[in-house]
C-alpha cells in the first residue's frame, strides 16, 4: 500500500564536524539553594534530595519546592506543532489532543502552589489493528499498560495524588486499572473525550465497512475515497459511536472516578477544555479532604457503573474491563448472576450509535445530560447508590442533586435541542419511553452444548427485523467455520469459492486468548452491519468484538477452542441454532445437525464428544511471544470470566505446583 523514499546521501546519516566543534562540554547548574533542612539530611532517603536537584534541573524554581507533588499519567500520542498540525502522527485521535488536557491540569496545579509531574503511556488504536496481526497485542496491551502506569506512580514515592487522563478502548481501561490499583492516593481519572460527527459524511465505524460493501458492489471506488477521508469532524477523540472508547469514559464516570459531566465531551471544545482545570481543582479537594481512591471505588461504586453500562447499551469489552478494576481494587468481581440481575433490573434507556433505533453520535448523548442524566432515572427507578463518594469529594446524591438543578444541565440539552434538532429526552429516555421505543436490556449471556461455560451477545443491538414480536431471535442455519480471520473476511466480500450467504452461521475458532490475543473481530461484524443481508448471518467466535459490534454476534465462548471447547469439533454445514430472548436474558448456542441434518440432542452430544478438534485449528503462526505469555499469565488467573486479569497469588500457585512435579519427574 505504500511505497519507499528515496534513500538520503550517505553523508545525511553520518553527521558533521562543525556540530562537534560547537558543543558544549560544561554548563552552569541552577542558581539558588535548596529547601533542604538538617532534619532531611539526616533522615530522609537520598532519593527524595536527589529529586529536588533533578527538579530544578528541569527549570523549576528552588523557591517553588514545597508544595504537594501530584503526577499526571497520560496515553498521549503524536507530536503536535504549536498550531495544531501534525509533526509526527499519533497512532489515533483518541490520543491526539489529550496533551492539551495534560498542559491545563498541571498550569492549573502549578498556579495553586502544587508541583505537577507528567508521565506517559501510549496506546495502540484497536480500528487500526482490525484485521491484522496488530491485534494480537491490543488485549495484552492492556494488563502491559496498566503494569507500567503503576509503576511510573509508585516511581514518585512524594507523590500527594494522581490523575489518569485516557480516551480510548485499551488505553483508558489501563488506566483505570492502574489507578484502582493505588487505592491509597488521592485520584481522578480524566476521559479524553469523543470526536464529533462529520456533516454529510459515514462515521468512524460505518466507514470500516466500505472495503466489503465495495467488494459487494454496493459503495463506488470515489465514494469510499471521500467517505473515508471526510469521517471525522474534529481532530481528537475516541469515534463518535458508543463503542469500546465512549463505554470506558460513561464507566469510568459512573464509578466516580471522573467528574459529573465529563464523559463523552466532545475533543478541542470549550466544554472539554475545561477538564484539565477542573479536573485539578478535584484533585487537590480529595488531597485536603484526605479521600483517596479506596473509599470512591468501593462495591456499590462497581455495582453503579455496572448498572450504567446496562442503561447505555454498553460496549461487551467492559465485560472484561469491570471485573479487571474490581480485582485492581481489591473488591469483589462481578459474578455472571451480578450481571444478569443488573440487566434485567433496567432496560436500555439511551438511543446511541450503534445501537439505534435512531442511533445518535456520543456527543449528543453528551449533550442530552450524558452519564448524571442516565444516573438521574436509575436513581429515580431506586437502583442507585447515591451514598457513594466521587471525585468531587461528595456524594452521588449529592452530585446528582447539584446536577438536577444546575444551569449546566439546561444549557446543555438547550444547545442539543437548538443546534441539532434534537430532543434530549429522545436521545436519554426514562425507562416507560424506553421501553415503549422497544430499548430492551442489553447482555445476555447464552449458553448451550457449544458454550457450556458460556458467552455473550450484547441483545439490545439486535436488528429489530429479525426479532419475533415475542422479544425471541431465533435463528437455524449452516456452519461456515473458518479458522482465520481473512479468510471469513473474503468470504464476507465474497472473495471465495462459497461466500456468505443470508441465513449461514459464521464460526470463527482459535481467535480466544492462547490463539489471537483474543482479538477484536470487528471488520467482519461492521460488514455485516452494513451489508444488506448481514442481519440474517449471525456469528460465533471464542473470540471478542469491537464496542461498535452489533447484530447476532455470540463472542466470548468458552472454553475456547484450544482448550477443548466444543466450539472447536464444529464442521462446515453442522446446524447451528441460536435463540436469544430479549425479554428474560436468557439464550442457548447449540448444535443441532450435522451435513445439513437435524439430529437429537443426545446425538449432538455425542457427536461432539466423538470427533476431534478442527484440522486447521492451532495458535496463529504470527502470535507474539508477549501474548503468548500473556494468555497464559491470565488464564492461570481465572480467564475471560475473571477479566483477564493477572491474579499474583494463582499464579505463583501453579508455578510453584509445576516446578514441583518437574522436579519429582526428574
Amino acid at each position: 500500500m505504500h511505497g519507499k523514499l528515496d534513500a538520503p546521501p550517505l553523508d545525511a546519516v553520518l553527521g558533521s564536524a562543525s556540530a562537534v566543534a560547537a558543543g558544549r562540554l560544561a554548563g552552569d547548574g541552577p542558581a539558588g539553594q535548596l529547601p533542604l533542612t538538617p532534619d532531611m539530611l539526616r533522615e530522609e532517603p537520598s532519593g527524595n534530595v536527589f529529586g529536588l536537584t533533578q527538579n530544578v534541573g528541569m527549570g523549576w524554581s528552588p523557591a517553588a519546592l514545597d508544595g504537594p507533588q501530584y503526577v499526571i499519567v497520560s496515553t498521549h500520542g503524536g507530536l503536535r506543532s504549536e498550531d495544531g498540525s501534525p509533526v509526527a502522527l499519533g497512532y489515533h485521535t483518541g490520543h491526539w489532543e489529550i496533551g492539551l488536557l495534560v498542559r491545563a491540569a498541571a498550569e492549573t496545579l502549578r498556579a495553586a502552589g502544587a508541583i505537577p509531574f507528567a508521565a506517559y503511556c501510549s496506546d495502540p488504536c484497536d480500528g487500526r489493528t482490525q484485521g491484522t496481526t496488530g491485534m494480537f497485542d491490543s488485549l495484552p496491551y492492556r494488563n502491559d499498560a496498566a503494569v507500567v502506569m503503576r509503576r511510573l506512580i509508585r516511581s514518585l514515592p512524594t507523590a500527594s495524588g494522581v490523575m489518569g487522563v485516557a480516551t480510548c478502548d485499551k488505553g483508558l481501561p489501563a488506566t483505570m486499572l492502574a489507578l484502582a490499583g493505588c487505592g491509597e492516593l488521592p485520584g481522578v481519572i480524566v476521559p479524553g473525550g469523543v470526536t464529533l460527527p462529520a456533516v454529510g459524511s459515514e462515521d468512524a465505524g460505518q466507514v470500516q465497512s466500505l472495503g466489503a460493501r465495495f467488494a459487494r458492489d454496493l459503495v463506488s471506488l470515489d465514494y469510499a475515497a471521500t467517505m473515508g477521508c471526510r469521517a471525522c469532524g474534529s481532530a481528537g477523540g475516541g469515534c463518535q459511536f458508543l463503542g469500546t472508547a465512549a463505554t470506558s469514559q460513561v464507566v469510568a464516570e459512573a464509578l466516580g472516578l471522573a467528574l459529573p459531566h465529563s464523559a463523552l465531551a466532545p475533543s478541542g471544545e470549550p466544554v472539554w477544555l475545561e477538564l484539565g482545570a477542573r479536573s485539578a481543582f478535584a484533585l487537590v479537594r480529595l488531597h485536603a479532604l484526605g479521600i483517596p481512591i479506596k473509599r470512591i471505588l468501593t462495591q456499590h461504586a462497581l455495582e453503579n457503573a455496572m448498572l450504567v453500562h446496562a442503561a447505555f447499551g454498553g460496549s461487551t469489552n467492559l465485560l472484561l474491563h469491570i471485573p479487571a478494576i474490581a480485582h485492581a481494587a481489591g473488591l469483589r468481581p462481578p459474578t455472571l448472576d451480578d450481571w444478569i440481575r443488573v440487566n434485567r433490573a433496567t432496560p436500555r434507556l439511551v438511543d446511541a450509535l450503534p445501537n439505534g433505533p435512531r442511533g445518535h453520535p456520543t456527543v449528543q448523548v453528551f449533550m442530552a445530560g450524558g452519564v448524571p442524566e442516565v444516573m438521574l432515572h436509575l436513581r429515580r427507578m431506586g437502583l442507585l447508590h447515591g451514598d457513594v463518594l466521587t471525585a468531587t469529594g461528595d456524594t452521588l446524591d449529592a452530585t446528582l442533586d447539584w446536577w438536577e438543578a444546575s444551569e449546566r444541565r439546561r444549557a446543555a440539552r438547550a444547545r442539543l435541542a437548538a443546534a441539532a434538532a434534537v430532543a434530549p429526552d429522545d436521545v436519554i429516555m426514562g425507562p416507560d419511553a424506553a421501553r415503549g421505543a422497544g430499548l430492551t436490556s442489553t447482555v445476555v449471556f447464552p449458553v448451550g452444548n457449544l458454550a457450556p461455560e458460556g458467552a455473550v451477545i450484547k441483545a439490545t443491538a439486535l436488528d429489530p427485523a429479525v426479532v419475533g414480536d415475542d422479544q425471541i431471535y431465533r435463528h437455524r442455519g449452516p456452519a461456515r467455520v473458518f479458522v482465520d480471520e481473512r479468510d471469513a473476511i473474503r468470504a464476507v466480500k465474497g472473495a471465495t469459492e462459497r461466500p456468505i450467504r443470508p441465513g449461514d452461521v459464521i464460526v470463527l475458532i482459535g481467535t480466544g486468548p492462547s490463539g489471537t490475543g483474543m482479538q477484536e473481530t470487528a471488520q467482519i461484524t461492521t460488514a455485516l452491519r452494513y451489508l444488506p443481508w448481514g442481519k440474517h448471518v449471525a456469528l460465533l467466535t471464542d473470540g471478542r468484538f469491537s464496542g461498535f459490534s452489533s447484530g447476532a454476534c455470540v463472542g466470548h465462548i468458552g472454553p475456547e477452542a484450544l482448550h477443548g471447547g466444543p466450539i472447536g469439533r464444529v464442521r462446515d454445514d453442522d446446524l447451528i441454532e441460536i435463540v436469544i430472548d430479549r425479554g428474560t436474558l436468557a439464550g442457548s448456542v447449540d448444535l443441532v445437525g450435522a451435513a445439513g441434518q437435524p439430529l437429537d440432542a443426545a446425538a449432538c452430544a455425542a457427536l461432539l464428544g466423538q470427533r476431534s478438534p478442527h484440522p486447521g485449528l492451532a495458535p496463529h503462526p504470527a502470535l507474539p511471544a508477549d501474548t503468548r505469555l500473556w494468555a497464559a499469565l491470565q488464564r492461570a488467573s481465572g480467564g475471560t470470566w475473571a477479566g483477564c486479569v493477572y491474579d499474583v497469588d494463582r499464579i505463583v500457585a501453579a508455578l510453584e505446583a509445576g516446578l514441583h512435579l518437574t522436579k519429582e519427574r526428574t
